[in-house]
């Protein structure tokens, strides 16, 4: 990435009275500059606090817009190095990776989680090929259940690679879920996703509050910083409380 701070552009200029919220306008205003060429690939995008100091609104809003903007893959933000224009994608994909607390609070609902475990192990056999590493090589393994309005949706079985994300296990992922902190230290690249119809397990049943007879929709996902595998999840969801949904055009 180009990290050459970027020159001082009239930003709040171009916000102008659109009816919507002020986080919406500057995402609006971010994507506007990308699309007219003023922000190019790789370009640096001005810091929090610069953006806050251009457009005068709370550092929490535009905190919000650019968190947004980089879940939707226009931006990656590089920690300790900046925020930049992400690389035009060549084709949209059936499944993109988003952040589960975002969705649900778009969705106008409370999320909340709860750490089941959180701990380090060794990788054996299969967790060294998921992550394409050495069998024996430090990995760490979290379980988070996560709620909507208090009723669980998500069961979140994660082997993250230990080498990108030294930190992991001091993270509070009752606050900050695991993608919002993977996002941070190695930004998503490329994604893998297989998805199954299943029972799920004892212990995910009672996570779930579900019977055993009740099917599941199961995620099993995998994501890369650049060349480097960073995790590898299973994502149990009922089948009664959780949809998948893809768009496409040929």
């Amino acid at each position: 990435m180009n990290a050459t701070p970027s020159e001082p552009t009239p930003l709040a200029a171009q916000l102008g009275d659109q009816p919507a919220p002020i986080y919406a306008r500057v995402k609006q205003m971010i994507v506007a500059q990308i699309q007219s060429g003023a922000w190019p690939p790789h370009h640096r995008v001005p810091s929090e606090s610069e953006l806050v100091s251009q457009l005068g609104f709370s550092r929490m809003t535009i905190n919000r817009a650019l968190r947004e903007l980089t879940a939707e893959g226009l931006l990656v933000r590089m920690q300790g190095v900046g925020t930049f224009v992400a690389e035009p994608k060549g084709q949209a994909a059936l499944f993109e990776v988003h952040n589960i607390a975002d969705e649900i609070a778009a969705r106008g609902h409370r999320h909340r989680c709860e750490v089941i475990r959180l701990g380090e192990e060794l990788a054996g056999p299969e967790r060294a090929v998921a992550l394409d590493i050495r069998e024996g090589q430090r990995v760490f393994h979290s379980l988070i259940v996560h709620y909507e309005n208090d009723v669980p949706v998500q069961v979140e079985d994660r082997y993250v690679n230990a080498e990108l994300a030294p930190d992991y296990l001091k993270q509070d992922f009752s606050s900050l879920t695991p993608y919002a902190y993977l996002s941070q230290v190695a930004p998503l690249t490329e994604g893998e996703h297989v998805v199954e119809a299943i029972l799920a397990d004892a212990e995910e049943c009672r996570l779930l509050h579900i019977e055993r007879h009740e099917p599941c929709l199961l995620i099993r996902r995998r994501t890369w910083s650049g060349r480097r595998a960073v995790t590898s999840a299973r994502l149990v969801y009922p089948g009664s409380r959780y949809r998948l949904e893809g768009r496409f055009s040929s």
